[in-house]
Protein backbone atom coordinates (compact mmCIF):
# COMPACT_ATOMS: atom_id res chain seq x y z
CA UNK A 1 0.00 0.00 0.00
CA UNK A 2 1.22 3.32 -0.89
CA UNK A 3 2.32 6.00 1.67
CA UNK A 4 -0.84 8.11 -0.11
CA UNK A 5 -3.30 5.54 0.42
CA UNK A 6 -2.24 5.21 4.48
CA UNK A 7 -2.48 8.74 4.82
CA UNK A 8 -5.79 8.79 3.50
CA UNK A 9 -6.92 6.09 5.95
CA UNK A 10 -5.72 7.54 8.69
CA UNK A 11 -6.79 10.51 7.93
CA UNK A 12 -10.80 9.07 7.86
CA UNK A 13 -9.50 7.05 10.95
CA UNK A 14 -9.06 10.44 12.50
CA UNK A 15 -12.61 11.75 11.65
CA UNK A 16 -10.78 14.66 9.77
CA UNK A 17 -12.58 14.60 6.78
CA UNK A 18 -11.09 18.32 5.00
CA UNK A 19 -7.39 16.05 5.55
CA UNK A 20 -8.82 13.06 4.15
CA UNK A 21 -10.29 14.57 1.06
CA UNK A 22 -6.84 16.03 0.47
CA UNK A 23 -4.88 12.77 0.83
CA UNK A 24 -7.44 11.33 -1.25
CA UNK A 25 -6.65 13.91 -3.89
CA UNK A 26 -2.85 13.27 -3.76
CA UNK A 27 -3.35 9.28 -3.97
CA UNK A 28 -5.69 9.75 -6.94
CA UNK A 29 -2.91 12.30 -8.40
CA UNK A 30 -0.19 9.59 -7.88
CA UNK A 31 -2.15 6.79 -9.13
CA UNK A 32 -3.06 8.80 -12.17
CA UNK A 33 0.51 10.01 -12.85
CA UNK A 34 2.21 6.96 -12.33
CA UNK A 35 -0.37 4.87 -15.02
CA UNK A 36 0.20 8.25 -17.40
CA UNK A 37 3.69 7.31 -17.11
CA UNK A 38 4.23 4.14 -17.46
CA UNK A 39 2.25 4.27 -20.69
CA UNK A 40 4.11 7.17 -22.00
CA UNK A 41 6.91 4.97 -21.92
CA UNK A 42 5.29 1.58 -23.36
CA UNK A 43 3.90 4.15 -26.20
CA UNK A 44 7.85 5.59 -27.02
CA UNK A 45 8.98 2.46 -26.84
CA UNK A 46 6.73 1.07 -29.13
CA UNK A 47 6.94 4.37 -31.96
CA UNK A 48 10.83 3.95 -32.33
CA UNK A 49 10.80 -0.08 -32.19
CA UNK A 50 8.30 0.20 -35.35
CA UNK A 51 9.90 3.54 -37.30
CA UNK A 52 12.93 1.12 -37.71
CA UNK A 53 11.21 -2.28 -38.17
CA UNK A 54 8.77 -0.48 -41.53
CA UNK A 55 10.86 1.45 -43.35
CA UNK A 56 8.58 4.58 -45.45
CA UNK A 57 8.83 4.24 -49.10
CA UNK A 58 6.87 7.05 -51.34
CA UNK A 59 3.75 5.52 -53.13
CA UNK A 60 4.37 5.74 -57.27
CA UNK A 61 1.56 8.34 -58.82
CA UNK A 62 1.70 10.66 -61.28
CA UNK A 63 -0.63 13.19 -62.35
CA UNK A 64 -2.06 12.93 -66.20
CA UNK A 65 0.09 14.92 -68.28
CA UNK A 66 -1.42 17.89 -69.54
CA UNK A 67 -2.75 18.30 -73.23
CA UNK A 68 -1.23 20.80 -75.17
CA UNK A 69 -3.50 22.78 -77.94
CA UNK A 70 -2.04 23.78 -80.66
CA UNK A 71 -0.62 26.92 -81.10
CA UNK A 72 -3.09 29.83 -82.25
CA UNK A 73 -3.76 33.39 -83.26
CA UNK A 74 -6.53 35.37 -81.88
CA UNK A 75 -8.38 37.19 -84.02
CA UNK A 76 -10.21 40.64 -83.72
CA UNK A 77 -13.62 38.72 -83.50
CA UNK A 78 -12.19 36.75 -80.22
CA UNK A 79 -11.95 33.24 -82.09
CA UNK A 80 -8.44 31.55 -83.06
CA UNK A 81 -6.72 30.72 -85.50
CA UNK A 82 -4.80 27.44 -85.34
CA UNK A 83 -3.17 27.73 -88.70
CA UNK A 84 0.29 29.01 -88.06
CA UNK A 85 3.90 28.68 -90.02
CA UNK A 86 4.78 30.22 -86.16
CA UNK A 87 5.35 33.55 -87.14
CA UNK A 88 3.38 36.13 -84.49
CA UNK A 89 0.29 37.51 -86.55
CA UNK A 90 0.66 40.66 -84.90
CA UNK A 91 -0.22 44.05 -86.56
CA UNK A 92 2.45 46.40 -84.58
CA UNK A 93 1.63 49.68 -86.13
CA UNK A 94 -0.41 52.17 -84.62
CA UNK A 95 -3.47 53.85 -86.29
CA UNK A 96 -0.99 57.04 -86.88
CA UNK A 97 1.39 55.29 -89.04
CA UNK A 98 -1.53 53.64 -91.27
Amino acid sequence: MSEEIRNFIDKLGDGNNIEAGDAFKDALRQKVGDNLDSRRKELAGQLFSTAQAVPTEAETFSDPKPEIAEPGTFNQDGSVSTQNDGKADIDLTSDEAK
